[in-house]
C-alpha cells in the first residue's frame, strides 16, 4: 500500500519536519511506502495569503492521502495554533488533515541528538560533549532556533572567518535528515499529541 502525504508549513525551512513525518509513518505503517510532498507555494505568481487559501490551493497542487499542516506555536500557544488550523479547514473538502504544532517552533524537535548535530555541522568526530536540553524541557526554551544555531556553531569546531561562513540554514536542514530514530521527541508533549493524532488517523483509514 502506497500514502502519499503533503506538508504545509510556514516556510521553507520547515521541510525539516519531513524526516519526522516519515518516521513516524513508517514507525506506526510499515508495510506502506512513503511518498512526501512538500507545498512550495511562494513560487506561484500570487501566493495565497490565508491559511484557507493556502490549504486550498496546496490540495489543487498537491494532491494526497493525508495532509499535515505546520505552524509553528511562537508566542500564540499550542491551543490557538491548532483552533486557528481547525478553523481554516472548515468549509474545505480535505483528506484527512493532521495539526503540526511544534512548541515553540521547530527547531526544538532537532535539539537532542548530540551525533547528528556533529555531523550536520562538519565535525563528526568532535571530542567535546555538547550541552542539550532535557527532552521534556525544549518547549520551555524561549528561543530554539539561536539555540540550535549555537550548539551547530560549538560542533562544528570552527573559529574566526571559517565560523562566519558556516551556513547554518543548510546545517539545519542537513540535520533533520541525519536523524535516523526520532523516539527521543516522545518526552515532549506537542510531539506526543502529533503522534497521537496521526495513530488514530491510521487506523481510522485502515492503513495499519
Amino acid at each position: 500500500m502506497n500514502i502519499c502525504y503533503t506538508l504545509l508549513s510556514d516556510g521553507s525551512s520547515d521541510r525539516a519536519l519531513m524526516p519526522v513525518l516519515n518516521w513516524l509513518l513508517k514507525s506506526h505503517c510499515p508495510s506502506c511506502a512513503i511518498d512526501s510532498q512538500w507545498s512550495d507555494l511562494a513560487r506561484l505568481p500570487h501566493p495565497p495569503k490565508t491559511l484557507a487559501e493556502k490549504i486550498r490551493t496546496t490540495l489543487d497542487l498537491y494532491p494526497c492521502d493525508l495532509l499535515f499542516i505546520h505552524r509553528d506555536a511562537e508566542k500564540q500557544g499550542y491551543d490557538a495554533r491548532r483552533e486557528e488550523i481547525l478553523t481554516a479547514l472548515q468549509n474545505i473538502t480535505s483528506p484527512p488533515a493532521i495539526c503540526v504544532i511544534p512548541v515553540r517552533m521547530q527547531e526544538a524537535w532537532l535539539l537532542l541528538d548530540e551525533a547528528a548535530i556533529k555531523k550536520a555541522a562538519g565535525n563528526p568526530s568532535a571530542a567535546d560533549k555538547l550541552l542539550l536540553p532535557k527532552a521534556g524541557r525544549v518547549e520551555q526554551i524561549p528561543d530554539p532556533k539561536q539555540i540550535l544555531f549555537d550548539l551547530l556553531r560549538d560542533a562544528s569546531g570552527l573559529t574566526g572567518a571559517r565560523l562566519k561562513h558556516l551556513k547554518l540554514h543548510k546545517c539545519v536542514h542537513r540535520l533533520s535528515t541525519l536523524i535516523d530514530d526520532f523516539s527521543l521527541l516522545r518526552g515532549i508533549p506537542a510531539f506526543n499529541r502529533l503522534e497521537s493524532e496521526l495513530l488514530q488517523t491510521i487506523q481510522t483509514q485502515g492503513w495499519i
